[in-house]
């Protein structure tokens, strides 16, 4: 027998950059999936390398590029190659995946978390970026 602590088939979990508030229950969960986090990372800096995005929201680089993976087979985000680093674009009109929420637009969803501004680069691209 093992005498070490039993690690999941995923191994260890990267500590989060900002605590996250616990229950009077001791757990520690949010009301928003990694996906919504990584889409509201990546909102706020469409720029950004991903190693980036998995510190700011708490977990592995490797799940991070999953997530992306999966919303880009999705349609919910684009990669654009810039040099030698990745601009990601949000579809923001399409509609959220549940049925409960399916009325709701990610547009919507970022609207509700961040604000209704657009970051500056997607703003200056829109409306031509000379103004």
């Amino acid at each position: 027998m093992s005498s070490g602590p039993a690690l999941s088939h995923r191994g260890p979990r990267a500590p989060a950059e900002r605590p996250t508030r616990e229950t009077p229950s001791g757990s520690r969960w949010t009301f928003l999936t990694n996906h919504a986090h990584v889409l509201i990372a990546l909102h706020a800096n469409p720029d950004q390398v991903l190693r980036e995005v998995a510190q700011r929201i708490g977990i592995t680089e490797r799940a991070v590029q999953r997530i992306v993976f999966e919303l880009e087979e999705e349609g919910f985000l684009c990669r654009e190659r810039v040099g030698r680093r990745n601009r990601y674009q949000i579809a923001r009109g399409l509609h959220l995946r549940h049925p409960i929420e399916s009325h709701c637009s990610i547009d919507g969803l970022l609207n509700l978390v961040v604000g209704c501004a657009p970051p500056p680069e997607q703003g200056a691209r829109a409306t031509g970026g000379d103004a």
